[in-house]
C-alpha cells in the first residue's frame, strides 16, 4: 500500500538472521565465498509515528519512539566499539535500502546480537550490509523478498560481491562483475538474454561432509591496508597457477561420497580424494604472499597447517585462518595448532556450511 507515493511497511517487526562468509579460499581472490554456520541476529522494531521521507543524510541517534530516529542496542562482537547512531553500517545502508525499495524514512530500534567478529576476515561488513537491505526488502515487499535485488545493490555498496554472495544465498558461490560493452547491446549473446552490467554470482553444491575451522586471532587487520598490500601486476605464471586452483574448488567441495574412489594416501594429513583436491584449490600466489607481512601469526599458522596436509587459507582479507576439510578432522586440527591455541592469542571455530543465506522472519 502507498499514500502520497510512499510504501507503507508490511510489519512493525523483522528478525534478520545472516551467516558468516570466508571469501576467496585461498585461490579465488575476489571472486569465490563461502557461507558457515555461525551468525549475527538483528531485530529491527519500528517506532510508531514514524515515515516522512526517506534519506541517507545523517541524523543522530534519538531515544527510542522519536519519529524517524535510530535506536540502535549492540550485544557481543563490536558493543564497546560499533557506533550507535546513523553511522552505523546496518543503519546507514537501510536508511539507503528504505529509499530505493520505497518505504518512508523510519523511526526505529535496532538490537543486534553479533557473533561475527569485527574486521578478522569473517564477512562483518557483508553482514552488516545484507542485514539492512534485507530487513528493508522485507518490510516493503514480506519475507519471501527477492535475492537479487539484495544482491544486487549490497554488491554495489560494497565495492565486490566475494562475501555478499555467499551471505545473500548461502553454499559456495562464484562471483564477477561484466563490465558494459562486454555482451551489452551490439554484442548480442546467443540462445538467451543479455547479461546486465553489474555484479552477478553462481551457486556450487557443497557435501554434507565439507567442514570449515576458523581461527580467529585477538588482533584485526584493515582490509584496506590488505588491499595496498597488492602490486598492481603479477607474473603470467602465478595468474595460471591461480587458474588451475580456482578451477578444482567446485569438484573438491562438492564431491560425493560415492565419488571418492577409496582410501589412496595423498599428501600428510590427507587420506581422500576431496581432501585431496581441496590442498590443491587452496593453493595461492595471488594475494597471500604480498600480504604475509601484515599478519605475520597468521601466515605462520596458515604454514603450519599446511605442512601437515590440511587445506589452509586466510580467510578473507584476514587475519582469520580458514581451513577446510572433508570428514572429522577437528581434533586433529587442534593438535597441528596446539602452539596458537595454547598461547591465548587464538581460539577456533568448528563450523558446517551455511546453505540458506539470509533469513528474515516477521514478528
Amino acid at each position: 500500500m502507498r499514500s502520497n507515493g510512499i510504501m507503507t511497511p508490511m510489519f512493525r517487526q523483522v528478525h534478520v538472521r545472516v551467516p558468516a562468509t570466508s571469501a576467496n579460499l585461498g585461490s579465488g581472490f575476489d571472486t569465490v565465498g563461502l557461507a558457515l554456520d555461525y551468525y549475527d541476529e538483528l531485530d529491527f522494531t519500528l517506532h510508531s509515528g514514524s515515515g516522512d521521507s526517506c534519506s541517507d543524510h545523517s541524523r543522530s541517534a534519538g531515544a527510542a519512539g522519536s519519529d524517524a530516529s535510530a535506536h540502535v542496542i549492540i550485544h557481543g562482537e563490536g558493543e564497546d566499539t560499533l557506533p550507535r547512531d546513523e553511522t552505523h553500517l546496518v543503519v546507514s545502508t537501510f536508511r539507503r535500502a528504505c529509499r530505493v525499495f520505497g518505504l518512508g524514512r523510519l523511526g526505529f530500534t535496532l538490537e543486534a546480537h553479533n557473533r561475527i567478529p569485527q574486521a578478522r576476515g569473517m564477512g562483518s561488513s557483508a553482514e552488516a550490509i545484507v542485514a539492512g537491505i534485507s530487513a528493508a526488502a522485507a518490510l516493503a515487499h514480506g519475507v519471501n523478498f527477492a535475492r537479487q535485488p539484495v544482491f544486487d545493490m549490497a554488491a554495489s555498496i560494497e565495492g565486490h560481491p566475494d562475501n555478499v554472495a555467499p551471505a545473500v544465498f548461502g553454499g559456495l558461490t562464484f562471483s564477477w562483475r561484466f563490465g558494459a560493452g562486454e555482451g551489452i547491446g551490439s554484442v548480442p549473446i546467443r540462445g538467451g538474454e543479455p547479461m546486465p552490467v553489474g555484479f552477478h554470482t553462481t551457486m556450487y553444491p557443497v557435501d554434507d561432509a565439507i567442514r570449515a575451522s576458523v581461527f580467529v586471532p585477538d588482533f584485526e587487520q584493515s582490509t584496506e591496508q590488505a588491499r595496498h598490500a597488492l602490486p598492481g601486476r603479477v607474473a603470467y605464471e602465478d595468474a595460471v597457477f591461480n587458474l588451475s586452483r580456482v578451477g578444482l574448488l567446485p569438484a573438491a567441495m562438492g564431491l560425493r561420497d560415492a565419488d571418492r574412489g577409496g582410501d589412496e594416501l595423498c599428501s600428510a594429513g590427507t587420506c581422500d580424494s576431496a581432501n585431496a583436491l581441496l590442498f590443491a584449490a587452496t593453493q595461492d600466489r595471488l594475494h597471500q604472499p604480498y600480504r604475509k607481512g601484515l599478519m605475520a601469526p597468521s601466515w605462520e599458522l596458515m604454514e603450519a597447517l599446511r605442512a601437515q596436509g590440511f587445506a589452509a587459507a586466510i580467510s578473507g582479507a584476514g587475519p582469520c585462518v580458514l581451513v577446510l576439510h572433508s570428514g572429522v578432522a577437528t581434533q586433529a586440527i587442534d593438535q597441528a595448532a596446539q602452539p596458537q591455541l595454547q598461547s591465548g592469542s587464538w581460539r577456533v571455530l568448528h563450523l558446517g556450511v551455511n546453505t540458506t543465506g539470509v533469513e528474515v522472519e516477521a514478528q
